[in-house]
């Protein structure tokens, strides 16, 4: 009989999920201050060098614990395939470009809100896995329905609907899932 062994498969999906718990522990302990001084990307001086590091440290916050939950739930299905498909590094470098485009857009753009959570790199992970099948120039039906459906879905719910939720990030990151899924095929086919 086999023994059975927990492997420590997708290194970055699981170090950005225990990352995200730390700092929503963080967020306890310190009564919200450390989300809002690092994890939480808003209009801020361009001469304050945490600026720079709220522009990627936001995917990092949540605003409590069913926020993270479903943000890491989508991750940790979604994200382990990614990295074994396309590799840890090219995973990382997806993540930090999502986080920084989303962040950019939100400083520049929505000066009066702030923005944290890992949503808009869900998204990506999710637009980008359905990118897995691309073959030889085909486009998966797979791929145009999920664009279709959960892109489509962000652009009604951000006319209609006045929550809490960042649909433009969602947005964000299911174009940004789009480019990364292209480039990356096209670097494959190399």
């Amino acid at each position: 009989m086999k023994k059975l062994v927990i492997r420590f498969n997708a290194p970055v999906v699981l170090l950005f999920a225990l990352l995200s718990l730390l700092v929503l522990l963080l967020d306890g302990w310190t009564g919200g201050v450390s989300t809002t001084r690092f994890f939480c990307v808003y209009r801020s001086s361009l001469a304050d060098p945490l600026t720079y590091v709220r522009f990627f440290g936001h995917v990092l916050g949540h605003s409590g614990y069913s926020h993270y939950m479903n943000n890491m739930l989508l991750l940790l299905l979604v994200g382990p395939g990614l990295e074994e498909k396309y590799g840890s590094r090219n995973l990382l470098m997806t993540i930090l470009v999502t986080a920084l485009v989303t962040g950019l857009v939100q400083f520049i753009f929505f000066p009066g809100t702030a923005l944290l959570g890992a949503s808009g790199v869900v998204f990506m992970m999710i637009v980008l896995n359905s990118f897995t099948e691309m073959r030889r120039g085909g486009i998966p039906l797979t791929m145009l329905l999920v664009v279709a459906l959960y892109l489509g879905n962000e652009v009604v719910d951000g006319l209609s609907e006045s929550d809490n939720i960042s649909q433009m990030t969602h947005i964000v990151g299911g174009l940004c899932g789009i480019v990364f899924g292209f480039s990356l095929a096209r670097a494959k086919k190399r």
